[in-house]
């Protein structure tokens, strides 16, 4: 998957999140962890832009290291709005999939720059 791919990937991950919060119950609770949620997801893409323009590779791991820490941040958020019996877990099954996903991605990226030469 080449840059572009992925910060579209990236994107549509944002924009799914927002779609999801969007669609919460009309409570404080939902309201609170769907802003965390917000914010974490839709971060991910961000930093991932951020890691495009990295100054080094060391700068690079870095921006990719907050990617990954965004993202599983957000997978959290999933995973208490299911707990909390907010949301089914049906219908976040796919988005809590593209996490891992994009998680998986963003560990084999800092992998491969820290052993280059």
């Amino acid at each position: 998957m080449n840059r572009q791919d992925f910060k579209k990937r990236t994107q549509q991950y944002a924009l799914r999140v927002i779609r999801l919060v969007e669609s919460l119950p009309e409570d404080r609770t939902s309201r609170i962890l769907g802003d965390q949620l917000l914010r974490a997801g839709t971060s991910v893409g961000a930093n991932y832009r951020a890691s495009i323009r990295a100054k080094s590779r060391a700068d690079f791991i870095s921006k990719m290291g907050i990617v990954e820490e965004e993202c599983d941040e957000s997978l959290y958020w999933m995973e208490i709005l299911i707990e909390a019996g907010k949301i089914p877990v049906r219908r976040l099954a796919a988005l809590m999939q593209e996490g891992g996903e994009i998680i998986a991605i963003v560990v084999a990226s800092i992998k491969t720059a820290r052993h280059r030469t």
